[in-house]
């Protein structure tokens, strides 16, 4: 039940407008009520009446009926609209805050929890499951109060015509209450595996929709298809085994909701024929039982909604759950200017996965307006070590300083804001090509964009493109190539205009015109600013003011690249085996 206390949390704020809607859905149940009253005086005080003409008993018929027929089309229609239209707004304003919350937490959460989980699970959580959820508003937190407020007016009325029918009609409650109770807690368990089967699906179909390059060029259809099958053979076992006890409970529940009317229907034949019961109360009282029983067939499906709303709630809030690597301390100071001075003290860091150390007692210092180019082999620490400046990962071992001061101490959203970053696979947006380069500052002008492109050099190829600046990029910039994409990245940390860069790979996948365009566009944005470059290539990065050489997790060289050619180390070794 914690997960529906913590989901009432959502509901609070809505309280006022549900109770609105609960005494709005009584009286659209409750008018219907006065139709077997009606039906049992036209049938004892008009059709079975002594001494009444036939003109009487017309008159009088019309003048009911007419009077109910008026009654109904004065009310219900703006109480059915009223009672539907506030149950829906409720439950998707719910909705809103809670995907609201969710997204919020996604962002915070660390790039260790988004490398061993694939985004199509996550988005099954904060979309199907959410979704899910909504029923509990609407059926848990106003449908079922409304059919048990039915079955209570029904039961009142029924008392006052006849108590021991009333008891009759009542008799199978305790086994039905049994019933349900018993199926539904197994419903719940087989509710969230195969929730938990449909994300797999999703997840499975997100990363192959994202990789179907790989699977075309690889011819690999034959085996995806198979692997696809799988996972949906999977879900389908979970799905049937939730419908085969789905029908389990039906068949049971409804079976007792269907034997109550014919027991009432024996027992009210029998007062008429011994005890004097008219055959107005009688049928009164029959069509009470129907009215009665449809709230209760109501709530078997109720049972069943909320059942997997509550499997989907403990889902969405195992999501909420999750721990956030990186979080501020509580007297964390927001960072609001920075020369630039990096220090890294006795830094050592090791993935929590792994028990080996990835980087091990790494010293620097680096003034500001610095370029430090990091090389050596693949594996060596050079991006781990880069990315614990903005802080992705926390080191485990040393500190990392800002202008002498631990960067932990700063507001972790505040640090990164003064950092520029362009990788080697950056991310693009599908929505405009202005639209990717203000990520970089949303409220820059167009003229900004523009200078920026400018500056990355890549105004020209996008005047190319045939809407220019509002030319849509696809999925991941899909449409452009790969320098275009790099220079649209450079574009977008120009018009961030950050005090301290981090390049990682920024130009190892290009060609040798793009890699000099966006080299040079490189070279001026860093200028006057502090610049960590990784880098493969070492003729990239020959203008760097030091070049630290990484082996192992280990910094073994360090200096300007004159000095280090002439030590004959590690970085000459490296640069002679490129320019063989």
């Amino acid at each position: 039940m914690g997960s529906i206390r913590r989901y009432l949390q959502f509901v609070k704020p809505y309280n006022k407008i549900i109770v609105i809607t609960v005494i709005i859905g009584v009286l659209k149940f409750g008018i219907p009520l006065l139709t077997p009253l009606i039906l049992a005086h036209v049938i004892d005080e008009i059709i079975l009446a002594d001494g009444m003409a036939v003109s009487e008993k017309l008159s009088t018929l019309f003048w009911i009926t007419g009077g109910a027929v008026v009654l109904f089309l004065v009310t219900r229609p703006p109480v059915e609209y009223y009672r539907q239209y506030f149950a829906q707004w409720t439950g998707n304003k719910v909705l809103y805050d809670i995907r609201d919350q969710l997204f919020t937490h996604i962002q915070k959460l660390s790039l260790r929890f988004y490398s061993n989980r694939k985004a199509g699970e996550i988005i099954s959580r904060v979309i199907n499951d959410v979704e899910q959820t909504k029923n509990f508003v609407i059926t848990g937190m106003m449908n079922i109060w409304l059919d048990l407020a039915t079955i209570l007016i029904v039961l009142v009325i029924m008392l006052t015509m006849n108590g021991w029918l009333t008891l009759v009609s009542v008799s199978l409650f305790p086994l039905y209450i049994i019933s349900i109770n018993y199926f539904y807690t197994r419903l719940r368990d087989l509710t969230a595996r195969r929730s938990a089967a449909l994300a797999d699906v999703q997840g499975h179909l997100h990363e192959r929709v994202q990789g179907m390059n790989v699977i075309r060029s690889f011819a690999l259809e034959d085996y995806e298809q198979e692997q696809f099958d799988q996972r949906n053979s999977t879900f389908l076992e979970r799905a049937v085994d939730h419908t085969k006890w789905n029908a389990k409970t039906f068949a049971v529940v409804n079976t007792i909701t269907d034997i109550a009317p014919l027991l009432v229907i024996m027992a009210a034949g029998y007062f008429v024929i011994t005890s004097g019961l008219s055959v107005g109360e009688m049928t009164a009282f029959v069509t009470y039982m129907e009215r009665m029983y449809a709230p209760l067939r109501r709530l078997i499906n109720s049972s069943t909604t909320l059942t997997q709303s509550i499997a989907s709630m403990d889902r969405v809030f195992e999501f909420v759950d999750e721990q956030y690597d990186i979080e501020d301390k509580s007297d964390a100071v927001p960072l609001t200017h920075t020369r630039g001075d990096v220090a890294f003290e006795d830094v050592s860091f090791h993935y929590e996965d792994e028990s080996e150390e990835v980087l091990r007692s790494v010293d620097m210092n680096v003034k500001a307006g610095e370029t430090i180019a990091l090389v050596g082999m693949s594996g060596g620490g050079k991006s781990t070590l880069v990315s614990l400046i903005p802080r992705f990962y926390d080191v485990t071992g040393g500190r990392i300083k800002l202008d002498g001061k631990d960067i932990r101490d700063y507001q972790v959203r505040t640090l990164r804001d003064k950092i520029g970053m362009v990788l080697q696979d950056n991310v693009l947006f599908s929505g405009s090509v202005k639209m990717n380069i203000r990520m970089g500052n949303p409220d820059a002008t167009d003229e900004e964009v523009t200078a920026a492109a400018k500056a990355a050099n890549a105004h020209d190829f996008i005047q190319n493109l045939t809407e220019g600046y509002d030319t849509p990029v696809g999925e991941r910039g899909v449409k452009l190539s790969g320098g275009q994409k790099q220079r649209i990245a450079i574009a977008r940390v120009f018009v961030k205009n950050p005090p301290m860069l981090i390049f990682d790979e920024a130009t190892s996948a290009l060609d040798l015109e793009s890699e000099h365009l966006i080299q040079e566009a490189m070279e001026t944005l860093a200028r006057d600013r502090t610049t960590f470059i990784v880098a493969h290539r070492l003729s990239t990065v020959t203008h760097a003011d030091r070049i630290i050489v990484m082996e192992n997790g280990r910094v073994v060289e360090d200096g300007p690249h004159e000095e280090l050619m002439k030590q004959n180390g590690s970085y000459r070794r490296l640069y002679d085996v490129q320019h063989v």
